[in-house]
């Protein structure tokens, strides 16, 4: 009876898994396939069969299960389209049923390793009867030894009964094992569904790297390691891992053709080669691994054994979109799906992945200019940061990770931290990084970027604005708000500067803004701002930390008596800003904006994009924007320039990262003191932090504390005439 019920469950189960979309379940092949004979290639044909009878869109399936169907049945976009279109084929006004159109045996047969064990399903008398020598022999051996390693066995009878459902294999994975994650080739980009274990893979993708075992990352992230094995067990057999050791065996002889093509490295993964040669030579890397002793060790391991803690390079969807979207070059965008979905982009890939970068061609015009300049950009900052002693606050030359932010914020803020802290020494994020994003907070290691994410916000904005007493007119409205008419103060301007809460800002004409800008209101908060008069408003971006001239007199007349050239580092809101945010020991760039019909001297030209020295006539025409923290891409020269700064400057030395999170703590504080003071309800200082501490900045630390959004505006402030008011509309 018991027996019975169990296999009622384990159909329930299969049938709740099937009908929500859900990868099969491979950790319960055994009772799959010997019990239910339910295999892989059986579970994913019914599924597909179910979706194209109720003409379901194939972006239904989510990204790991659409990628096991393609693995499996040969089915990806373009084949599940044209089967569809089969399907409403009418013919003697009957559709055909898709049964008929689905495989009715693995197209492809999976890529088998050696090391995988194969066990033995559930085989009938007829089956045996269907079998040849050969095969009998081999399940024979199945059945009195519970399993086998696939490499002592013959290659071909294996396939061949695996294509008949009469074996299953299991992928073994060791506590001991270390893993590489190559570049995702036939990777199906859908959706996410949001379940334990798509959470869990996606986890994993961006902690782990190929120096750390499976057990210590399953200490760092604090999930059971029976999970984590299970999980790198289906990165493996989709293709999107590799171990990179594998157990020494007697292979039978139909393997050696696979093994010495394993061996044989293309050039596209020759990247992935490099690390395992320096690894014999002991030039990098040393290969011994440390035991595991408990989670403080942990984050001593790669110190003490050699390994050098690499420099994270921190960036956002934003950029992985303009790799892909901008066709700039054939192999880039397996490397631009591996940074989105992954997460992450090692070192170890860089160079191929730089090969790529050198390929695009600068021919674009337009908006598509604008890819190929962060594709450029993206390629001279990496080349900067890799193996640089003097960005390395070891002093030794570290590698560089590329990581998503989004990624590390599917992590909680603990393991988070655990994970950065582990292979990181220093955190360096992209500039700007989109307004949607939660910026990491971290103190350690150090980051040289947004220190929390409200400084990557437009309540950091009206923060400058308002200590500065200089920027663009300015209304911060809170969501829900509706307005009847534009406010005077934006009658002079021919176009506005839009920002809805947590999108990048757009630029509209005026006489048609009032009703797109209510829309906006009705689900988001809106920064509302003026942009330009009759012409195109003139912007500058001014690098920091500052080359400064010697500028205090007041009078600005030169020797001859005529007007003197002022240096836009010089202006007055600089000097006020300067009181709170540290520019000497932080890199990015101020924004200032020239409004007015009157541009400077320079009308005419191209208007310079960068400034170590900008010289302008006054001040008064031009205006503090915005201001964004970290390394920009959005340019060659802004790029370039920055990372100059980086050097000369010595930012990357342990003094002055030091005394940088000393003063982001400062900054933080100010800020949210701000958003505070201009709330209905104020931030409670209290709600996880000790009193006068900085809630974002300082909870992060603590484990299990998950943080807020960015709180929305509660309350609409205008900021005009050099100052900041509350208004109602």
């Amino acid at each position: 009876s018991s027996g019975i019920n169990a296999e009622y469950g384990y159909q329930d189960l299969i049938e709740y898994s099937r009908a929500h979309l859900m990868l099969y379940p491979y950790h319960l092949s055994d009772v799959m396939v010997k019990g239910l004979r339910v295999t892989p290639f059986v579970y994913y044909t019914k599924m597909m069969e179910t979706i194209m009878e109720q003409e379901r869109s194939y972006d239904s399936l989510p990204n790991f299960t659409a990628a096991d169907c393609l693995r499996l049945l040969g089915i990806g976009r373009n084949q599940y389209i044209d089967m569809m279109n089969q399907s409403r084929n009418r013919r003697f006004f009957r559709r055909r049923p898709a049964s008929v159109l689905l495989p009715v045996k693995p197209v492809n047969l999976p890529i088998i390793e050696p090391y995988w064990t194969m066990h033995i399903g559930l085989v009938t008398e007829d089956d045996i009867r269907a079998c040849n020598p050969t095969e009998k022999s081999v399940i024979d051996t199945l059945i009195d030894t519970g399993g086998s390693k696939v490499g002592v066995l013959d290659k071909d009878t294996c396939l061949s009964l695996y294509s008949r459902g009469l074996v299953y294999l299991s992928v073994p994975v060791m506590d001991s094992d270390l893993i590489i994650v190559p570049p995702l080739e036939n990777f199906v980009m859908n959706r996410v569904m949001g379940d334990y274990f798509e959470n869990l893979l996606y986890k994993i993708f961006v902690s782990i790297d190929e120096h750390t075992k499976v057990g210590d990352l399953a200490a760092v992230l604090e999930v059971d390691v029976e999970l984590v094995k299970n999980a790198i067990s289906m990165y493996i057999r989709l293709g999107f891992a590799k171990k990179k050791s594998k157990e020494k065996m007697d292979l039978h002889e139909s393997w050696v053709g696979h093994v010495a093509t394993e061996n044989s490295i293309s050039e596209d993964m020759s990247s992935f080669a490099a690390p395992l040669e320096r690894e014999e030579s002991e030039e990098i890397f040393d290969s011994k691994e440390p035991p595991v002793i408990d989670k403080i060790a942990l984050l001593k391991q790669p110190s003490e054994e050699g390994y050098s803690k690499r420099i994270a390079f921190l960036f956002d969807s934003t950029l992985t979109a303009f790799l892909m979207m901008g066709n700039l070059s054939p192999g880039l965008k397996t490397h631009a799906v591996t940074m989105f979905e992954v997460g992450k982009l090692s070192d170890e890939s860089l160079d191929s992945f730089i090969a790529e970068l050198d390929k695009v061609t600068d021919t674009a015009e337009g908006e598509a200019k604008r890819y190929f300049d962060h594709a450029f950009t993206l390629r001279d900052t990496i080349q900067f940061l890799r193996y640089n002693a003097a960005i390395d606050p070891a002093g030794v030359g570290a590698g560089v990770d590329l990581l998503r932010c989004e990624s590390l914020n599917s992590l909680d803020a603990s393991t988070c931290s655990r994970v950065l802290n582990k292979n990181y020494n220093l955190l360096i994020s992209m500039a700007p990084l989109s307004n949607e994003v939660r910026t990491v907070s971290s103190s350690s290691p150090f980051h040289i970027g947004p220190p929390v994410p409200e400084v990557n916000s437009v309540w950091l904005k009206m923060w400058m604005y308002h200590i500065t007493g200089c920027g663009p007119v300015s209304f911060l409205l809170a969501k829900g708000t509706r307005l009847l008419h534009l406010p005077p103060e934006l009658y002079p301007y021919d176009r506005l500067m839009i920002t809805t809460w947590g999108h990048e800002s757009t630029i509209v004409n005026t006489s048609n803004v009032l009703m797109a800008l209510n829309e906006a209101l009705s689900h988001s908060a809106v920064l509302l701002q003026a942009y330009s008069k009759r012409n195109e408003a003139e912007i500058v971006y001014v690098t920091f930390p500052f080359d400064k001239t010697d500028d205090n007199d007041l009078n600005h007349v030169d020797e001859d008596g005529g007007s003197k050239k002022l240096d836009l580092v010089n202006h007055p809101s600089l000097l006020k800003l300067s009181s709170f945010v540290d520019f000497d020991h932080s890199c990015g760039y101020v924004t200032f904006i020239n409004s007015s019909k009157q541009f400077s001297e320079r009308q005419g030209e191209s208007p310079p994009i960068c400034s170590s020295n900008v010289e302008i006539n006054s001040f008064e025409d031009w205006q503090l924007l915005d201001m964004y923290l970290g390394v920009p891409l959005f340019s060659s020269e802004v790029n370039k320039h920055t990372c100059d700064l980086l050097l000369s400057r010595k930012l990357c030395t342990e003094q002055s990262l030091t005394a940088l999170t000393d003063s982001h703590r400062q900054l933080v504080l100010h800020l949210l003191d701000f958003i505070s003071e201009h709330q209905v309800v104020p931030l409670a200082e209290d709600d996880y932090c000790g009193p006068g501490e900085a809630r974002s900045f300082v909870c992060q630390q603590m484990p299990g504390v998950n943080l807020p959004p960015v709180p929305y505006p509660t309350r609409n402030l205008m900021f005009s005439t050099n100052s900041l008011t509350e208004i109602t509309v």
